[in-house]
């Protein structure tokens, strides 16, 4: 699985770094999230799938 993040759209509330900082980071600079992992590892992909979902503006794209 992998996962990106559309920065048009990235409110920067970190609600997705706060459920699986393994995945996601924030950008204090930039206000925004960052993914930081190329693939995501086994034991996060449902975090991440929750982050999307959790996602107000949609801006947590998972590729399976």
């Amino acid at each position: 699985m992998k996962v990106k993040i559309d920065y048009d759209l990235c409110m920067g509330d970190r609600n997705c770094n706060n459920l699986c900082p393994q995945v996601f980071d924030y950008d204090v600079d930039q206000l925004q999230a960052r993914v930081i992992v190329d693939e995501v590892p086994e034991p996060y992909q449902d975090l991440v799938r929750q982050a999307a979902a959790e996602c107000a503006p949609g801006a947590i794209i998972v590729e399976e």
